[in-house]
């Protein structure tokens, strides 16, 4: 049967969001990230929630189930439906599940199980392919739905085989950076929704809380009247979000001008240096690069092309872009300026916000059919949209 069944609800409208609406029965989640981002504590937060009417096994093969208390007395966790086990050993693990048949269980993690038929050691490729494999049997046949931590190694990928990706129903990622507050959760691979959604939390002292308005926290705190600084506006699934891009070009020690990227392809940073120098005359030859995305944000879109340009531009030459003015388009290699998707939600999440002129490529204005309380700035090439600078 294939009838539409409800889905259980997290109390966390981000996290629902990038699941595609909640969590399908019988689907294996696999949740990774860097170490102290969060992973232990979103599951244990949801918990307070989902324990109202459900359920919970919380399998830990990290903590005691005394360190697990602690934690979860500091995030306000207090339900009699919450299970712990303390555990390595996956066959005590499926002995558990069968034996007390919860609706949710979480494993946390997958690298510290180990199945005793295998000689090699946990987190090995073999354990963790075979201890995720029983995992995957069981939540299927028993329809209930697993939460599996991986942990990520110094590349940034799920530790492990690359096929543990492939094995689960989702996969969700989280990102930022540990000594800042704001984290993003990104869904990598998703068999129930959508992949491009993403949720915004920041760290506090009580757990993880939701940002509902990400544009207006990535913009606390803007300086004003300071070159090198553009905002930008990017879509991240079906949401518009305003992040603040910030350039500094400053004379090079060295015989090889240095680069920076943070939050920005490296690569793509390259072609707009040459773009700038080949087609608009400024020149980064002999200059050291930086650019900064603010918020731990990563903006992957090319329509992030057209304000990093403008603010590299604003530093180079100490010409200060308006704080009223955002930006988004993308930059060709002929110094032209190309249509992005989804116009009208970009404009309109900036208008919200207070911005009062939008530089945007030319044909682009064109596709806004409804009226809008914002100066809409049209330009056909990267050289027209410095101009517009003063």
């Amino acid at each position: 049967s294939s009838a539409e069944e409800n889905r259980f609800h997290t109390d966390l409208s981000e996290l629902d969001r990038v699941l595609g609406g909640g969590i399908v029965k019988g689907s294996v989640i696999m949740l990774s990230g860097e170490p102290g981002i969060g992973k232990s504590t979103l599951l244990l937060q949801i918990c307070k929630f989902l324990c109202q009417g459900l359920r919970v096994l919380y399998i830990s093969g990290e903590e005691s189930a005394r360190q697990i208390k602690l934690r979860a007395s500091r995030l306000g966790v207090d339900t009699p439906h919450l299970h712990l086990s303390s555990t390595t050993n996956i066959e005590a693990v499926v002995e558990s599940i069968q034996r007390t048949k919860p609706d949710i269980v979480m494993v946390d993690s997958i690298q510290t199980m180990n199945l005793s038929a295998l000689n090699s050691s946990s987190g090995s490729v073999t354990q963790v392919r075979e201890c995720t494999q029983i995992l995957i049997n069981l939540a299927k046949t028993m329809d209930i739905p697993i939460f599996i931590v991986g942990h990520v190694n110094k590349d940034g990928a799920i530790a492990g085989p690359k096929v543990m990706e492939h094995m689960v129903d989702a996969v969700l990622y989280f990102e930022g950076e540990r000594n800042l507050s704001y984290r993003i959760l990104r869904a990598i691979k998703n068999r129930y929704g959508s992949t491009n959604e993403i949720g915004v939390f920041e760290m506090g002292e009580n757990g993880l809380d939701e940002v509902a308005n990400p544009s207006k926290a990535m913009l606390e705190g803007r300086p004003e009247n300071v070159s090198g600084t553009c905002v930008a506006c990017v879509i991240e699934g079906s949401r518009p979000i305003l992040a603040e891009v910030q350039a500094l070009a400053s004379k090079s020690g060295y015989a090889v001008p240095k680069r920076m990227s943070t939050g920005f392809d490296y690569n793509r940073l390259s072609l707009l240096l040459a773009v700038l120098e080949k087609r608009c005359g400024y020149f980064f030859g002999t200059l050291d690069a930086y650019i900064n995305v603010v918020g731990g944000m990563r903006l992957d879109e090319p329509a992030a092309d057209l304000p990093i340009a403008l603010a590299l531009v604003s530093n180079l030459t100490d010409r200060v872009i308006p704080d009223d003015l955002v930006a988004f388009g993308e930059i060709g290699l002929a110094g032209e300026l190309r249509a992005v998707n989804r116009v009208l939600v970009r404009v309109k999440e900036a208008q919200r916000l207070g911005f009062r002129r939008c530089i945007l490529p030319k044909q682009c204005v064109d596709a806004i059919t409804a009226d809008v309380d914002i100066q809409l700035i049209g330009v056909s090439s990267l050289a027209q949209a410095i101009n517009q600078l003063g």
